[in-house]
């Protein structure tokens, strides 16, 4: 199982576009009230909590967004859309990727191969038509990735994924030993709103807001000083409130004093990768 999905041709440090001192990626998961729907939930009460993402914290997330001219990427789950959909017109209208997140943030782990292939083939359809381009990238509800996924992404002819943690450079997947030529964006449980706020009703916060702040600005400095990736992983119902959306707009204003830093999607970053692998000389 170790060598079923493995890593190769990690992208060196310090060779980003426009002779960037780090790269700076930030990506937001759009579940709201999925999260609940997924596990068959239907009470009021938690599907409010989702849908505070929608209506408050998504705005809030664009806003910030804005006001400093970064680009994100959006991971958004099927029925995310379907649920709201002058989010993901807000979302295009600022020119934001929008990547796939599964149907309604189910578990992969759960399904059949099958199952997982054919929600896999419906949800790059139906986020076509939803966000009027096809998506090159997927992230897996709940990071959540299978024996049975990465065939399924070569399928699909996506160019990245960003489901897995086995670095913290972009680096190439591969297949039972075999390149594949689809990088990975990684993702890290440290990089990530969710574990420090809990947004379920037992769930206790595990830090104040700006100790968080503290933490995600020393991964930057550490990239910084390296030559590396930033990446940020976010949630609208979660990042929304008012305590944390403020720290988001300290860490990114932190992250624009400094110079050399190059912001770009998931899909940039991947593409640059790839194109580094191909012509290493190039930058």
């Amino acid at each position: 199982m170790v060598d079923e999905v493995g890593a190769s041709n990690a992208l060196d440090r310090g060779v980003w576009p426009r002779n960037a001192t780090v790269a700076v990626a930030i990506s937001v998961d759009v579940d709201n009230e999925t999260l609940v729907l997924s596990q068959g939930g239907d009470g009021p009460g938690l599907l409010s909590q989702g849908r505070y993402g929608a209506r408050v914290g998504l705005p809030r997330v664009l806003e910030t967004l804005r006001r400093l001219s970064v680009p994100a990427t959006f991971f958004y789950p099927v029925v995310s859309t379907e649920l709201d959909p002058a989010g993901l017109a807000a979302v295009k209208a600022d020119g934001h990727e929008i990547g796939l997140h599964g149907w309604i943030h189910e578990k992969c782990g759960d399904l059949t191969a099958g199952q997982e292939r054919e929600l896999a083939l419906r949800c790059a359809d139906a986020m076509e038509t939803a966000a009027g381009t096809r998506p090159v990238g997927l992230r897996t509800p709940y990071w959540d990735f299978t024996p049975h996924t990465l065939p399924i992404i070569r399928e699909l002819g996506l160019e990245y994924d960003s489901s897995l943690m086995a670095d913290d450079q972009p680096y190439e997947l591969l297949h039972r030993g075999e390149q594949t030529g689809v990088t990975e964006v990684p993702v890290s449980w440290v990089r990530d709103d969710a574990p420090y706020f809990p947004d379920d009703a037992l769930g206790k916060q595990v830090l104040a807001p700006r100790e968080v702040l503290r933490i995600w600005q020393d991964e930057f400095d550490l990239a910084y000083t390296e030559g590396g990736l930033f990446s940020l992983a976010l949630h609208p119902h979660i990042i929304g409130h008012r305590s944390r959306i403020t720290v988001l707009r300290e860490l990114l204003s932190y992250i624009a004093s400094h110079s050399g830093v190059w912001f770009g999607t998931h899909a940039d970053v991947a593409r640059h990768a790839a194109a580094r692998r191909e012509h290493p000389a190039r930058r």
